[in-house]
């Protein structure tokens, strides 16, 4: 899978691209009624994205401003979003409404996910102590550092591979309202070292006292994530789990089967998966009959296998 559209919303608001230089003139919408996607181009760029962000604080009533997507940077594919996140921060207190931001809403045609330099975001968290939701696409360079935010509600990262240093920072922060949270782990080859132990201390269950939906996902070694969620404290207070779009195989399967209950679920989500039949049918038997909305949909899951046998399997979303 590849990324193909942007972001249609953002805190429940539609997406509204402010115009680019040389745009034919249009109205603009209420400040407070779109999610606004400030963007420049990633190729042949004719203004840089700081100067479109300083065009769109000229012209638009920032301080109503509610939600704030971040599109291509100039040469994104080789220039990290650090010039970004200091326009950001600067322009904090004409932004005082601000509840939603996203860094890095690029499409495959603009810069594979794996290909966006992103830098470290946690100024991006204290500078914004009112933000509700957060979330970035790309992992290369991708950092944070542990933080106090009380007000997120929400916080996402969508990478090909996510650095470790960024799981431990999300780890390690004291985020008491987080009820949302969904990491795209990826494959090392992308740059994802981290490991299972460094998710223990968000599914151990002393942190995160309001998280109701945990999505960890994406990931090569989503077998080894799945046994250890079977067993993981935070389980019990879930809504929804995702465990999707990454290498989950019968032993994954068997491991959640085998672990604590999962019927108090609202939804469970393993679609890309490289389940046999019979492991769904068990997984179908166990969880529908209590309610549980279960995503079984292989999708495009699909393994290679070399001529001395070994087999090869992907994650939905590296490149």
């Amino acid at each position: 899978m590849t990324i193909g559209d942007h972001l249609q919303e953002l805190y429940g608001l539609p997406a509204f691209t402010f115009p680019g230089p040389g745009e034919k003139e249009t109205s603009l919408p209420a400040a407070d009624a779109v999610a606004w996607r400030v963007t420049s181009d990633v190729y042949d760029a004719d203004e840089e994205w700081e100067a479109a962000f300083a065009r769109f604080c000229s012209q638009v009533d920032t301080t109503r401003v509610r939600a704030l997507i971040v599109g291509a940077w100039s040469e994104a594919y080789d220039t990290d979003s650090s010039g970004v996140v200091a326009a950001l921060s600067a322009a904090r207190d004409r932004l005082p409404a601000l509840r939603a931001l996203f860094l890095g809403d690029m499409v495959m045609e603009e810069c594979e996910i794996s290909w966006i330099n992103q830098s470290d975001v946690t100024d991006l968290l204290t500078g914004f102590p009112e933000l509700e939701e957060f979330g970035v696409r790309g992992g290369s360079g991708l950092a944070l550092s542990a933080v106090r935010h009380e007000r997120l509600r929400r916080l996402t990262a969508e990478t090909g591979g996510l650095p470790v240093g960024f799981v431990r920072g999300v780890a390690a922060s004291d985020l008491p309202a987080l009820e949302h949270l969904d990491l795209w782990l990826g494959t090392s080859e992308y740059g994802a070292d981290a490991e299972v132990s460094d998710l223990e201390p968000l599914l151990s269950g002393t942190r995160l006292p309001r998280l109701r939906h945990l999505a960890l996902r994406n990931s090569e070694i989503q077998d080894e994530i799945a046994a250890a969620v079977a067993s993981a404290p935070v389980v019990a207070r879930l809504e929804t789990l995702d465990l999707s779009m990454g290498v989950l195989t019968d032993d994954g399967a068997a491991a959640l089967l085998g672990g604590q209950p999962l019927t108090h679920l609202k939804s469970l989500d393993l679609h890309h998966n490289y389940l046999s039949e019979p492991v769904r049918q068990r997984l179908r038997e166990t969880l529908e009959p209590a309610g549980v909305a279960l995503d079984l949909d292989p999708d495009d899951a699909d393994q290679d296998e070399d001529e001395d046998g070994t087999v090869w399997r992907f994650v939905s979303v590296g490149e």
